[in-house]
């Protein structure tokens, strides 16, 4: 695997998921990330389906080291200030207030390492008039707009994974990133701050764009309407996506694969401004066609005809689609006491080669021995 942060150590002590998924894609990318549990119970993402190893933790923990230490107690402190003596990075993703408590503010954790890159994700930033209100997932995305984006007005539920949780964590190893090269021309540490309202506001740049160039207030059919985006059932119960865009070849060669060449020839769907003006009556049409067919007819014709398409999978689907495996998207290796660990590798490469090997997620303190002995080591 290529390890562009070998040498690189980061402390994480984070829970559920934006201060593990930031310390994941360090992980990922070699960096020696080692986290710090409370004793007993672990990160609470670990007790999610019973047991300290549910699927939710697992998610975001590979590629770490587990020492369960709780810095009230004297000795544990000492010991997690040896590991901030060493360390290049520093996550925690408490409200704020919580780190200084625990003896892991950035003025104390400064004082003993100047080169430590500090990293501190909040639910809505660490001063201003919510900075003390809890933070999820659904909440961020509420409160950036971007949730509005993607209900269903005519039922309306919270629809998919937790993107503002992840998104919160790629943004903060993103910063991370950029003080690290700093930190190689300076040798000064930073302070690393994301919010997961600014990190969603950031990802929802486009609702923002047009509401600040044009106006115009988005909805969750804006772009998909523009973009020219359907999802089509076909005669099997399947649905397939189809991505339209501008490219007239596109739709000549949806009209081929539809054998109906005369969808073109409407003149509400003869001009690009036309089917984004007659979205609602392309549907319809659209729809009636594609349940003449079953989803592998519909991917076969339209991949002879260029359309931008993609059977719109299950999960257990995708791992078995041929790119997919062509890619070796799925990895797995042995855990000496939870066996098999199957997961998906990281989507960054390095001069061609694919980032294969992978560690568990380890389970509670696991690493506590291994990693008392470096500690001791270095002491000497």
């Amino acid at each position: 695997m290529s390890k562009v942060l070998e040498g690189i150590t980061v402390i994480e002590q984070g829970t559920f998921i934006t201060g593990p998924a930031a310390g994941m894609l360090l992980g990922d990318l070699g960096a020696n990330v080692i986290k710090i549990e409370m004793p007993g119970k672990g990160d609470p993402f670990r007790a999610f389906k019973g047991g300290l190893y549910s699927p939710h933790y697992q998610t975001y923990n590979r590629n770490k080291r587990s020492i369960a230490l709780n810095t009230k107690e004297p000795e544990d402190l000492a010991t997690f200030d040896a590991l901030i003596r060493d360390a290049d990075v520093y996550i925690q993703n408490f409200r704020p207030g919580t780190a200084e408590r625990l003896g892991a503010g950035e003025e104390r954790l400064r004082e003993l390492n100047p080169r430590l890159i500090y990293c501190a994700i909040s639910g809505f930033g660490n001063d201003g008039p919510y900075a003390g209100r809890p933070s999820y997932d659904t909440v961020a995305q509420a409160a950036s707009g971007f949730l509005k984006l993607l209900v269903n007005p005519e039922n309306p539920r919270v629809v998919g994974p937790a993107m503002a949780d992840a998104l919160s964590g790629f943004y903060a190893a993103y910063g991370i990133l950029g003080a690290l090269v700093e930190r190689g021309r300076t040798g000064q540490g930073r302070r690393v701050d994301v919010s997961m309202l600014e990190a969603m506001c950031h990802f929802n740049l486009d609702a923002f764009t047009h509401y600040l160039s044009e106006n115009e207030i988005m909805g969750p059919y804006s772009r998909p309407q523009v973009s020219q985006s359907y999802v089509m059932e076909c005669a099997d119960g399947k649905w397939v996506a189809l991505h339209m865009s501008s490219p007239e070849k596109f739709w000549q060669g949806l009209a081929n694969a539809m054998e109906y060449p005369e969808l073109l020839q409407d003149e509400r769907f003869a001009t690009r401004e036309g089917r984004i003006d007659h979205q609602e009556q392309m549907i319809e049409v659209l729809k009636q066609v594609f349940r003449r067919h079953d989803r592998t007819e519909w991917c076969r014709r339209l991949e002879a005809e260029d359309v931008p398409h993609a059977p719109m999978y299950d999960t257990d689907e995708v791992l078995e689609d041929p790119q997919v495996k062509h890619l070796q998207l799925e990895v797995s290796t042995e855990h000496p006491t939870v066996g098999t660990f199957r997961t998906l590798r990281s989507p960054v490469s390095y001069d061609g080669v694919k980032p294969l090997e992978v560690t568990a997620p380890p389970v509670l303190d696991e690493h506590r021995e291994e990693i008392l002995a470096e500690v001791k080591r270095r002491q000497r």
